[in-house]
């Protein structure tokens, strides 16, 4: 064989495949994966099994949840190629997870760890725990949390919270930057602020912190941590171990600890400052926080005897500031990690810190049900309100669907070291609703296939239109979603559909489909052609595939084809070029594998039938000379 000719066959079939898969990227781009799959299992027939057909395999299949699927094409793509993009080795983990193959997700999991390592989906990871784990940074989708760096915050530590009479009481470490010092982090000492809190419809506000005015709360050492009683009169908080003398007091090894002091509300000010009789100098105690009826008090201590570094117990509160035996909550609570921060809700939901539970990654905070059920496991509390870092100090102010409170954290953005943020979670679900018309007689069209896709292009929800031509679809607030429409003879339909925050709102999407059929052609947008070729584009491909799909679907249908040019060049030349147009046309749809006597002509036209002014002289815009250029499918037989 002449070695030139073998080149340029060579060169054709590559061409040809490229062509394959760039219409298949277009039917992928626009969320036509059935199509898109199709294609591209045509392309990997001709020899290209390239990491992104085979990736992209994966795609379609993983975005209609068909699992099983994915799992091939992913498998062989990650199989295959060792330098693969880490996110589809993430997507082979979820799907094999997805068919129960958990050793197999166990090992790619592992290696996935080993090249990103810095992933937040992977931080404290543990593979055993992989399903509950993917549960952490998935909460309620139907649930908005809305998360705020307060205005409030400082450069240094600011942390915890308590509401009391519309002023929020929180530590901070703003005091004397110059002469006030802690060792451990070179900031200031922690003092007592507080804030005014300004709650209307529209907005909170909040006034300049200032220090716990006209008490002897703050000392030269740490305060932090309050707990005030329902009526007010007391308030139990953290302190360093202070003398009278407003000096440290240490322990033998020269260890200063954290004790729990109580303070009356007395004339417009906290006095009467005495340490509970439970603390002690030779380990620490804090974190104070109540029961919901006053009745006990928790609290942080790392005392022998613990389950870990910092465990959390409990005492009885007696009238005339009696106090029981302090009490280790137990390991359903406690680990050999830290434990911290303990609140307690109006319905008795006990919330803490831990970074010996399950985690994202340091300290998260979890919630528990142990109060009225003793073996309740803690919940962790997902993102938002978990991080890879220190997540900590939750208060909340109600408990029903529209919770709202505090939390701190030392995650990047914020203002400082520690800083402090509100939250507001609500449950938000909009509906999408339409119904589905003939564009041009405007009847209603029955039995059309809807698909509700997510903003990262996954099949989520799909449905049928009723005898109506209706359709609906529940969806999440604050999100994207594209509607997809498809049905026989029709061509198909995708736009975008964006929800607000308002709750219960319904999105009206009436949907209009262009019929591919015409009185007696298949109408399809412009098969347009570059100037003086007359080979077929990737757009023009992706529109011939509405042909392929009609005549499919109708197996006796005969058509004929009809192609035009604009008026640049010679009328004779134009003509040929018409006629190669056409024939290419037919042969496109030839290799798709319709039956060639079901085209009975591809006939050219050259310049003698244009659209416009555009004729021969005319000076014309390169758009309006492209308008010429055009086929027509007419239908001879249906």
């Amino acid at each position: 064989m002449n070695i030139k000719f073998l080149i340029l066959i060579l060169a054709f079939c590559t061409s040809s495949i490229f062509a394959q898969k760039k219409l298949a990227d277009k039917f992928f781009d626009n969320y036509a994966y059935v199509k898109a799959s199709e294609l591209y299992l045509k392309t990997i027939e001709n020899g290209d099994d390239s990491a992104h057909v085979l990736t992209r395999l994966g795609d379609c299949y993983y975005n209609n949840s068909n699992s099983e699927m994915a799992v091939k094409w992913y498998g062989k793509a990650v199989n295959k190629y060792d330098k693969i993009n880490p996110e589809y080795i993430y997507k082979y983990i979820q799907t094999l997870k997805s068919i129960g193959d958990y050793s197999e997700a166990d090992k790619w999991l592992k290696k996935f760890i080993t090249i990103q390592n810095n992933d937040s989906r992977i931080k404290g990871y543990d593979a055993n725990n992989s399903e509950k784990y993917d549960e952490l940074n998935n909460l309620d989708e139907k649930r908005i949390i809305e998360v705020r760096n307060l205005p409030f915050n400082s450069k240094y530590s600011d942390f915890g919270t308590f509401k009391y009479n519309n002023q929020l009481i929180f530590a901070s470490a703003r005091g004397d930057v110059e002469t006030k010092k802690y060792s451990w982090n070179k900031e200031p000492f922690l003092d007592l602020y507080q804030v005014k809190i300004s709650d209307t419809p529209e907005s909170i506000q909040y006034s300049n912190p200032e220090v716990l005015p006209a008490s002897k709360i703050n000392t030269d050492f740490h305060e932090a941590s309050v707990a005030i009683t329902n009526d007010g009169k007391t308030m139990f908080f953290t302190r360093d171990n202070v003398t009278r003398n407003n000096k440290l007091d240490y322990d033998k090894k020269g260890t200063s600890h954290l004790k729990i002091y109580q303070a009356t509300w007395v004339d417009g000010t906290w006095k009467n400052i005495v340490e509970l009789p439970f603390n002690d100098d030779v380990y620490s105690i804090g974190h104070p926080a109540l029961s919901a009826d006053n009745k006990k008090l928790y609290f942080v201590s790392n005392k022998e005897g613990g389950y870990g570094q910092t465990d959390i117990y409990v005492v009885d509160i007696f009238e005339n500031n009696k106090f029981g035996a302090p009490k280790n909550l137990g390991k359903k609570i406690n680990t050999e990690g830290r434990e911290m921060f303990p609140f307690i809700s109006k319905d008795s939901t006990f919330y803490f810190s831990s970074d010996g539970h399950l985690n994202l990654g340091l300290l998260d905070i979890f919630k528990s049900n142990f109060i009225k059920d003793s073996i309740a496991d803690p919940e962790n509390l997902g993102a938002p309100f978990n991080s890879g870092y220190d997540d900590f100090a939750y208060y909340g102010l109600s408990d029903n669907d529209n919770q709202r409170g505090y939390f701190s954290s030392n995650r990047p953005g914020g203002k400082g070291n520690d800083d402090i943020y509100s939250f507001n979670s609500f449950k938000c679900s909009q509906i999408i609703s339409g119904i589905v018309m003939d564009s041009i007689s405007n009847l209603v069209l029955t039995d059309v296939s809807i698909k509700l896709i997510n903003e990262v292009g996954k099949v989520i929800d799909k449905i049928n239109t009723n005898d109506n031509g209706e359709y609906s679809f529940e969806v999440n607030c604050n999100q994207k979603y594209t509607v997809f429409a498809e049905k026989p003879d029709y061509k198909e339909y995708h736009k975008d559909v964006l929800t607000n925050l308002e709750k219960e709102r319904v999105n009206d999407h009436n949907i209009y489909l262009q019929s591919l059929i015409q009185g007696n052609q298949i109408v399809i947008n412009p098969i347009f052609f570059d100037y003086d070729k007359w080979s077929i584009r990737t757009d023009a491909e992706y529109e011939l595939e509405n042909i392929v799909d009609i005549l499919r679907l109708k197996p006796d249908m005969i058509i004929k084809i009809e192609s035009h040019t604009d008026s640049r060049g010679k009328d004779s030349y134009n003509l040929k070029l018409s006629i190669k147009r056409a024939e290419s046309t037919r042969d496109y749809i030839i290799s798709r594998g319709i039956d060639p006597e079901r085209i009975e002509s591809a006939i050219g036209f050259g310049e003698s039938q244009l659209l416009n002014k555009c004729s021969n002289g005319v000076k014309c815009t390169p758009d309006e000379h492209q308008i010429n250029r055009r086929s027509y499918f007419y239908i001879v037989k249906n």
